[in-house]
């Protein structure tokens, strides 16, 4: 029987502050479950932690580096009780985007024309046909992404003192269009979400900021869009082995698309970004939000996460 819950928020990541939320607002929801919860924060020593608590199951909240990337998860595999969300190998995989989108492309879902370069070197001349972005390979959050655009003479020269992106970053070809989003759930696809971001594009501060985007749930857009979208998502989380809750993010370009259009025309104009295996936990979330679409409240969502979990992942 689950009685005791560890809650891990907060981190070393650049994401520190949103997983501080996401644990809080996890942590308040299920004790109104009935569960006791102990929170975490591995910014400081987890083991001691994780021992001297004793929890039932452990309730990842933590994003970026060290909470999605393969890393605490082999802390809580040898841990040995039941955790959540998804295992080693997936979440350093899908965190791990170019090794991501070579799985994903291979399962038959259409990603953008990317490749690794020195972060150096891509701040010194064009490494890609204009316009394309410049993000780290293994950020969540669209932490430190530069979009170059077609008209650009050259890079940011800010991308070289960059050393938050890593040595090595992420040039993609730009994907133009509308920001849609799917998050699976025991494997099924719950429903496709439009960001609308304030801002020039969805990045951290549209993401997190007060007012920094409007979300559509259901978005509004042609049934087979969200089909697309829905399968290329369900397909994403078994290429990557994923478990419990996961949201990935695509580009849908519309224009030229016209009642004429084939499904071959529309399949073309959609691209999947990224998977992301830790979404935000807020009632205020995309994933929540679609959960909460298809009528499982924030509560009942922590708690389904919570009986979700197992050992080993």
């Amino acid at each position: 029987m689950v009685e005791k819950i560890a809650i891990l928020m907060g981190g070393k990541s650049a994401e520190r502050e949103v997983s501080l939320v996401s644990g809080e607002a996890v942590s308040a929801a299920l004790n109104a479950e009935g569960f006791k919860t102990i929170q975490m924060d591995p910014a400081q020593d987890l083991w001691p932690q994780l021992v001297r608590a004793n929890p039932d199951v452990v309730f990842n909240c933590l994003h970026g580096v060290w909470g999605e990337d393969g890393r605490v998860q082999g802390v809580l595999d040898l841990f040995g009780k039941p955790y959540t969300h998804s295992g080693v190998l997936s979440s350093a995989l899908a965190m791990d985007k170019h090794r991501a989108k070579i799985i994903l492309k291979a399962a038959g879902i259409h990603v953008p024309l990317g490749k690794l370069v020195d972060r150096k070197a891509a701040a010194q001349k064009h490494v890609m046909r204009r316009p394309y972005v410049i993000k780290p390979n293994s950020e969540g959050s669209s932490v430190g992404v530069y979009i170059i655009p077609k008209g650009a003479n050259r890079p940011p020269l800010d991308i070289a003192m960059n050393t938050a992106m890593g040595e090595q970053v992420l040039a993609e070809q730009f994907a133009p269009g509308r920001e849609l989003t799917v998050t699976v759930m025991n494997g099924k696809a719950l429903c496709v979400t439009e960001i609308i971001a304030h801002t020039e594009f969805y990045d951290y501060e549209a993401k997190y900021a007060e007012g920094g985007s409007s979300h559509v749930v259901p978005a509004k857009i042609p049934d087979l869009v969200s089909e697309i979208c829905m399968e290329w998502a369900v397909k994403a989380h078994a290429a990557l082995g994923c478990r419990g809750l996961t949201r990935s993010d695509f580009r849908y370009d519309d224009k030229k698309i016209n009642k004429k259009s084939t499904k071959s025309d529309i399949v073309n104009k959609i691209v999947m970004l990224e998977l992301n295996t830790q979404p935000g936990m807020t009632p205020k979330s995309l994933a929540p939000e679609q959960a909460a679409a298809t009528g499982m409240n924030f509560r009942q969502l922590c708690r389904w996460i919570v009986e979700d979990a197992t050992w080993p992942r």
